[in-house]
């Protein structure tokens, strides 16, 4: 297995930044295939922290392909400022390590306003999205209505496609009692844009094939997190694309056959930002310390993250709709010093007992989680680089997690540093 997918196995916010960069250093092209700008990673690297939102992990390894692929939604602008500051920090970003998919849809801004417009809305349509434009702007993709990055280079085509995008959006604007968008200034604007991007626009499926048939190393990696699918996650609280494995193909133009490892990210607790059902939520002193010791807040956004206990019926669920070979469990050093550490085995509902999260919205609210109590440890467990750094009783822990889970653990982190990694299966080399 040639290749590697990298996916959230939670609500996301997982760790899977420092996971992919881990790995990146084994890669040769590291690929975003899903999302947008909403979803932040955070890098520690020789003391140094870098926060990406839209560009792939692999963009701080200079001698690494960084690729975005068609299935993300690209907001040129919030992609211009990004480049900004990570050039700042020293970062070489250049269209030698960066391609864009020439057909990936963009991020306008009326697509920004008409998320943050329902979000704020008094009609109970709020979601607790980032208010970025990621939902409007899948919905043009699928509307058929979408302006893509290939566009920007035929401007003689460009107004009509413009004009059958702003009938479906100033309509909506009259009904929210707005003034309508003006067609020419986005033509202006988008013109403006056009030769700063289109330098890193190339035919993704292509150069992926290629790099493939010469056996070059494709690191796949998601955003957010597979409860947050489209079709499998905690529908209507899920994001717009799908976050699971197999998008990885769909969102870079390669076939299933491409797709090798799947690594599932996971917290060895769980959070959630914004709405949603979660089963195993902590609104008492020790969600509060978890959130504390964790610095649970969203990295691009700043949100405080909901926290609570392990729920191993929810990572054994995405293990499933994702074909997860192994997994990889990050902050374990954040349990360190709690007597007891509840895991959730499954759920009642209903006065029945189930070991999965029914696909119901109504279902999903009701489902009370079954708890197991394990002991905990006092040693630390920060900073462990092997097993025998670790407390027995987190090794425990540990062991028990992969057992719910029905999956083994292939890495194990300790702390935000690359560097605090047990590696105990090499997903490249499975």
């Amino acid at each position: 297995m040639a290749n590697v997918v990298v996916v959230g196995a939670q609500w996301g916010d997982e760790g899977k930044g420092k996971i992919v960069d881990w790995l990146s250093e084994q890669a040769d092209i590291v690929v975003r295939f899903q999302g947008g700008h909403n979803a932040g990673h955070t890098l520690v690297i020789d003391g140094n922290t870098y926060k990406l939102a839209l560009l792939p992990s692999g963009v701080l390894r200079p001698s690494k392909l960084a690729v975005i692929g068609n299935g993300v939604v690209f907001d040129p602008q919030a992609f211009l400022d990004e480049l900004a500051r990570l050039r700042g920090q020293g970062v070489a970003i250049t269209p030698e390590n960066l391609r864009i998919a020439e057909n990936v849809t963009l991020i306008l801004p009326l697509h920004r306003e008409l998320d943050a417009l329902r979000e704020s809305s008094n009609t109970g349509t709020a979601i607790g999205t980032t208010r970025r434009g990621i939902g409007p702007a899948y919905e043009d993709k699928v509307g058929r209505r979408a302006i893509r990055l290939m566009d920007l280079a035929d401007l003689d085509t460009l107004p009509h496609k413009i004009d059958r995008m702003l009938a479906h959006h100033n309509a909506l604007r009259r009904g929210f009692g707005l003034p309508e968008f003006s067609g020419g200034e986005m033509l202006k604007e988008l013109t403006a844009l056009a030769p700063q991007i289109l330098p890193y626009a190339e035919s993704v499926w292509r150069l992926l094939d290629q790099k493939r048939r010469e056996g070059k190393r494709i690191l796949f990696e998601g955003a957010q997190g597979a409860l947050l699918d489209v079709d499998h996650g905690t529908y209507p609280y899920v994001t717009s694309s799908n976050t699971v494995a197999a998008n990885a193909a769909t969102g870079t133009g390669l076939g299933p056959s491409a797709v090798g490892y799947v690594l599932g990210i996971c917290k060895a607790y769980t959070t959630r930002v914004g709405l949603g059902p979660f089963p195993t939520e902590l609104t008492d002193e020790i969600g509060e310390e978890i959130g504390r010791r964790g610095k649970e807040f969203g990295v691009n956004t700043g949100r405080k993250r909901r926290c609570g206990w392990f729920d191993a019926t929810l990572v054994r669920q995405t293990a499933r709709t994702c074909g997860i070979h192994g997994l990889a469990l990050t902050k374990l050093d954040i349990l360190d010093g709690f007597d007891t550490i509840k895991v959730c085995t499954g759920y009642m509902l209903d006065g029945q007992e189930i070991d999965y999260l029914p696909a119901g919205e109504g279902a999903q609210a009701r489902v009370t989680p079954i708890y197991e109590e394990i002991e905990g440890w006092k040693e630390p467990t920060a900073n462990a680089r092997s097993w025998a750094q670790l407390p027995a009783q987190a090794i425990k822990y540990v062991r028990r997690v992969e057992e719910l889970v029905g999956c083994p653990i292939a890495l194990l982190s300790t702390s935000p540093e690359r560097e605090d990694t047990i590696l105990v299966q090499n997903p490249f080399e499975a």
